[in-house]
């Protein structure tokens, strides 16, 4: 029940709501960045999925299911996914069309497109869909200790029950922290598996963007 255990169960509840989300959005993201179809009805349903309040949505979950870890999570991974998917799809869809036809003058089918040619340059977006969903995720899996789970959102609640605010305070430093590092470490991810030429590619095009602007 310490800080170190609260923190550990914090970080398994993002880090495995991000990931459900990811093997979630990521395919559905690149099916309808790559074939267009059905790409209105799922971003304007993605869009709304933000509007959710995730508090309000983990309690309608523990009123139907009882609970658990599963109406928390469930809670958690779809907050995760309108990020995951809008990046899985803006970065398919931003592909230089200079790519792909050179990629269909080589004679390359639809699916060599996506995987050889669509997701490396969408790689960056993606990413940073992951990322953006992975800071929501840490800053609001609190609300898993007012379903009675743990992490860190249980010592922010103690702390209110008793009038604590150093204690308070504590847990949301704490929270602040965890987002910090689970983001650099993303971002060393991201660097890691983006190649370099694209790197220096979107570093170009977002040079040429502030200049137009």
């Amino acid at each position: 029940s310490g800080v170190p255990a609260q923190t550990l169960l914090h970080l398994y509840y993002c880090l495995v709501s991000v990931a459900i989300a990811s093997l979630i959005a990521v395919p559905l993201g690149l099916y309808i960045g790559h074939t267009g179809r059905g790409s209105v009805f799922v971003v304007g349903t993605s869009n709304a999925l933000r509007a959710l309040p995730t508090l309000g949505l983990v309690t309608l979950l523990v009123l139907i299911f009882g609970l658990g870890e599963a109406p928390a999570l469930a809670g958690l991974i779809i907050l995760a996914v309108p990020a995951v998917l809008s990046g899985t799809y803006s970065g398919v869809r931003n592909v230089p069309a200079d790519a792909l036809d050179a990629a269909k003058g080589m004679g390359m089918t639809g699916a060599q497109r996506l995987w050889q040619v669509e997701l490396p340059n969408a790689l960056p977006l993606l990413l940073g869909g992951v990322r953006s969903a992975m800071l929501q995720v840490v800053a609001t899996a609190a609300v898993a200790a007012y379903v009675g789970l743990g992490g860190l959102g249980r010592i922010l609640l103690d702390g209110l029950k008793i009038n604590d605010y150093a204690q308070m305070a504590s847990a949301a430093i704490l929270i602040a922290l965890l987002a910090v590092l689970l983001d650099l470490v993303l971002a060393g991810l991201s660097r890691w598996l983006v190649p370099r030429g694209l790197t220096l590619v979107e570093a170009s095009r977002q040079g040429r963007r502030g200049e137009k602007a």
